[in-house]
């Protein structure tokens, strides 16, 4: 496929990315509470324990303040480090979506779900809609598992282990939040399409500059 197509697809996708977003925020904010995102709720609700709530606050855990943004700045740390200082200035970048993800719930204003709709094994300050987890687990880890493939000069065993990890994590935050109550469906999916959204032109401008 020839850089002209591929610049092409890029920009279809991206686009794509953005009119569902927009699509769906517009739909939250004319549907606050929606009846198949209470009924997804109560589905993952039904599988309740103590020891899964633990592993649902778990999964959780990278995304709360100020643990989220201690994570990112440890990365960016290790990577520089390991003398990979462009990555760790790309990876410093990621705290930047949080004015994003601010701005998004700021515009939307969605209230959290309550008690009266779901069980709530966490309470929380912001605003619902997107979901600023989801979101930056999309953008971090799957960042993550970009340079994971693309620098191979780093010991493939560690490549590896980041890779399952940072994978492991973006396919479950989004039933963690739901289970916790923290989250309706239309939150998670609203996260992780502005999170694809943040990362297209993250990676972008990394292989651009790149060459």
């Amino acid at each position: 496929m020839s850089a002209f197509s591929k610049r092409n697809w890029f920009i279809i996708v991206f686009i794509a990315l953005v009119v569902a977003f927009v699509s769906l925020s517009v739909f939250v904010a004319h549907h606050i509470i929606w009846d198949f995102d209470v009924k997804v709720s109560l589905f993952i609700q039904e599988f309740q324990s103590a020891w899964l709530d633990k592993l649902m606050l778990a999964i959780s855990f990278f995304g709360e303040l100020p643990y989220s943004l201690l994570s990112v700045v440890l990365v960016a740390l290790i990577f520089y480090w390991q003398k990979y200082k462009r990555e760790a200035l790309f990876i410093a970048t990621v705290l930047l979506s949080g004015l994003i993800i601010l701005g998004v719930k700021n515009v939307i204003n969605r209230p959290r779900p309550t008690s009266f709709y779901v069980r709530l094994v966490e309470v929380n300050r912001f605003q619902s809609y997107p979901s600023g987890h989801t979101l930056s687990y999309v953008l971090f880890f799957g960042f993550l598992i970009i340079l994971m493939s693309h620098l191979k000069d780093i010991p493939k065993t560690t490549r590896m282990i980041v890779s399952l990890i940072s994978a492991f994590l973006m396919l479950t935050v989004a039933p963690s939040r739901i289970y916790l109550g923290a989250h309706w469906f239309t939150d998670t999916l609203g996260g992780f399409l502005l999170g694809l959204i943040c990362l297209f032109p993250l990676c972008y401008l990394y292989f651009k500059r790149k060459g």
